[in-house]
């Protein structure tokens, strides 16, 4: 099977290194990946600047473009080959509910799936070290059949694997959580006036609601979402089709 690897996390993560390492073992495995971190960079793709591709190793490439970017030039053409499946990560720290609107991993995988080939995200809980990367990469090598067998075209796979400190035995069919934000902006002055801010903030909660991925990485079980892609609201559409509008 052909691959190819992505990330948000950089060329030179290790978890994209872990991940490729596994995947070798049993697979054509190519890697596109940003040429530094670029995490939260959501869908952002490049449309007015050009972007570089730098081949840092035998099917290795550093893009300085972003995560989706990796992925939307590589099936352009950037690449010599068109992957059987996109895997973006393993990234550090989990990619939860409605993280994955900020992610430039959830973006890779998504870019992938848009574009009609089998796409997943994959990432583990810790913020910090020790990371699962070994364990995480096993379960995608061990599966990367079956999530080819799962895979529609209206949907990429969400993958989230519980910290090492768990005894994972068991995997969990999860929707998205709501997550909660308690975001803050520490400022500081230049000497010309100017002020600049850096986004901090206490850690990242969800709603505790049954079946969702932030439960069941709690619970130390591997969460697997999938993901629908196109941003329809079945809930409220009713509502606004109801409505009168005054069109004058």
């Amino acid at each position: 099977m052909r691959i190819l690897i992505s990330n948000d996390d950089g060329i030179e993560s290790p978890g994209l290194l872990t991940l490729k390492g596994e995947l070798e073992k049993d697979h054509e495995v190519w890697v596109t990946a940003p040429d530094r971190e670029r995490s939260g960079m959501s869908h952002s793709i490049t449309l007015r600047d050009p972007v570089r591709f730098r081949q840092v190793a035998a099917r290795m490439y550093a893009c300085d473009g972003t995560p989706a970017d990796t992925v939307l030039y590589s099936l352009l053409g950037a690449l010599p080959v068109q992957p059987d499946i996109i895997i973006s990560g393993i990234n550090r720290g989990p990619n939860l509910g409605t993280d994955i609107i900020y992610s430039g991993t959830a973006a890779a995988a998504r870019q992938g799936a848009l574009v009609g080939i089998p796409s997943m995200a994959v990432s583990v809980a810790p913020l910090k070290p020790p990371y699962p990367f070994e364990k995480a990469a096993r379960f995608v090598r061990n599966n990367i059949q079956l999530f080819l067998e799962l895979w529609s075209s209206d949907h990429f796979i969400n993958v989230n694997f519980p910290p090492p400190s768990s005894q994972v035995n068991e995997v969990s069919i999860t929707h998205p959580s709501r997550r909660i934000y308690s975001d803050k902006a520490e400022s500081f002055q230049s000497p010309n006036g100017d002020k600049y801010y850096f986004l901090t903030g206490e850690s990242i909660h969800a709603r505790e609601e049954e079946g969702s991925d932030w439960n069941a990485v709690q619970a130390g079980k591997i969460s697997v979402s999938p993901v629908y892609l196109h941003p329809m609201n079945h809930e409220v559409i009713h509502t606004y089709q109801e409505a009168q509008f005054d069109i004058e």
